[in-house]
């Protein structure tokens, strides 16, 4: 047999990992409501798909988006024509304004820095290549995207070193832990070159503050390392406090600007992932130049750039799709957690993203990794419900699972809710609130309760604002 290269042969794309090991079991056995209602539930996804009737209208309503309709196809031939790797200019100059207007036209991006990628997967690795050599390190705040083991690592050789933030303050990101990682990772004689913040934070579904990103930026700044700001959720920030991006932070703190770099895409905030539109945008200009050339690996399609300028330089549809997605994201979240905490199921306060980091400390009968993997199976095996173990996003404390909720209908989301609950009434009736069990038609009570609370939350009068006050991998035997 004739020996392939140590990258092809290697595990450093990270699929051997629980978060990968429930998208097997969902493919294996997906659910359909019709076709296989007892499958397993896609809840380890972060997609947006709760404004997708909103956008089909706008396709509807501009044909001339499409290169294949009779208003579209005068623009085919220029189109489908030689791109390079600059970018379509109408297309940098919709993205940057877009991205401007998620951060509350607040800041301004000059469409001059707009590098594009295949996705943010693309613009990571990107990334990676200009700011490190194989070997260096960046330090992660951890819980952290299992991708990002593959995006940054796998091709590069980079490091990734965790910077170790606890439940204790709400994973919360302090001076003390990013020193700490940065003196460990230097004694053990590993460079570090920069730090990769999440914000608003996959998994967790928070954000950072204005204090926080400035201590951030006075951090790199001081040890003269790059940051890069991932804020592919930035619109996804449904009630207060708003997102802070941290370049307005950089406004206000005085930085070397040639550290620092932000990675965008539209695959979370306008639920586009299969468009692979990914952003880096880098205020250093030997970064721009480098991360330009790298680019032509992974483009963004014309036909994609083409719709992408159409549609982002609608002003209209652009105001009005922000404040449609908050406020669905809103519902959807709220009636969510509300819904777990009906059984007992908390989780951390979140006000941004696609997920909540579920709190299922209680329900480990073994408080270790191993004890989470093993509720981990149950849920995967026998709830049917792909949820994703802390684990998997090198949490340090076992008992945390991130729980996508945007990525489905709502009678899908019922359904999953049903299987939670008939799962915790059957087997840890002693986490439930003492008030939710003195009827023995507690489960019936319930039910009906959630479905009217349901209508309530999704009816036209239910709708609130999202600024308001909340009132087959070896470790996954799906059943087919």
């Amino acid at each position: 047999m004739v020996s392939m290269s140590k990258i092809a042969t290697g595990n450093g794309h990270g699929e051997n990992s629980p978060y990968f090991d429930g998208w097997k079991a969902y493919e294996t056995n997906p659910f359909h409501s019709t076709d296989r209602p007892d499958g397993v539930i896609q809840m380890g996804l972060a997609e947006n798909q709760l404004c997708f009737e909103f956008i089909k209208k706008w396709v509807m309503e501009h044909p001339e988006a499409s290169l294949c309709t009779p208003e579209g196809v005068g623009k085919f031939k220029e189109t489908a024509l030689f791109q390079d790797y600059h970018g379509m200019p109408e297309f940098r100059q919709a993205v940057a304004k877009f991205m401007g207007k998620v951060r509350g036209d607040r800041v301004k991006f000059d469409p001059h820095r707009i590098v594009m990628s295949g996705g943010a997967t693309g613009a990571h690795e990107m990334l990676a290549f200009c700011l490190a050599d194989p070997g260096e390190a960046l330090l992660v705040p951890t819980p952290y995207y299992p991708g990002f083991d593959r995006d940054l690592r796998w091709r590069t050789g980079i490091e990734l070193v965790p910077v170790i933030c606890e439940s204790s303050n709400n994973f919360q990101i302090t001076r003390d832990a990013l020193e700490a990682a940065y003196e460990k990772t230097e004694e053990a004689n590993i460079r570090v070159k920069g730090l990769l913040i999440t914000n608003p934070s996959n998994p967790l579904g928070t954000i950072m503050d204005r204090d926080t990103l400035k201590s951030i930026v006075r951090f790199i700044n001081e040890k003269n390392i790059h940051l890069i700001g991932d804020e592919i959720y930035a619109a996804t920030v449904f009630k207060d406090p708003e997102f802070v991006s941290i370049s307005e932070v950089i406004e206000e703190v005085e930085c070397n600007r040639d550290l620092i770099h932000i990675v965008y895409s539209l695959s979370k905030d306008m639920g586009f992932p299969g468009f692979r539109v990914g952003i880096v945008y880098s205020y250093n200009d030997a970064v721009v130049n480098c991360a330009r050339k790298m680019s032509s690996y992974g483009l963004v399609s014309s036909q994609t750039q083409h719709l992408m300028a159409t549609m982002l330089n609608d002003d209209e549809f652009v105001d009005n799709f922000v404040v449609e997605s908050k406020e669905q994201l809103f519902k959807r979240h709220k009636y969510f957690t509300w819904s777990l905490s009906q059984v007992g199921i908390g989780s951390l306060k979140s006000n941004g993203g696609l997920f909540i980091w579920m709190d299922l400390r209680k329900l480990l009968k073994d408080k270790s990794f191993e004890g989470e993997m093993d509720l981990w199976r149950v849920i995967i095996n026998e709830v049917k419900l792909n949820v994703s173990p802390g684990s998997s996003f090198h949490c340090h404390e076992p008992g945390w699972f991130r729980v996508c909720f945007a990525n489905m209908e709502d009678s899908t989301m019922e359904v999953a809710l049903s299987r939670i609950r008939t799962f915790i009434f059957k087997n840890n009736e002693a986490i439930v609130p003492r008030k939710l069990c003195r009827r023995s038609s507690l489960k019936l009570s319930l039910s009906r309760s959630l479905s009217r609370r349901m209508d309530d939350f999704m009816s036209p009068t239910g709708i609130m604002s999202p600024h308001s006050p909340l009132p087959q991998s070896p470790l996954v035997r799906a059943r087919t």
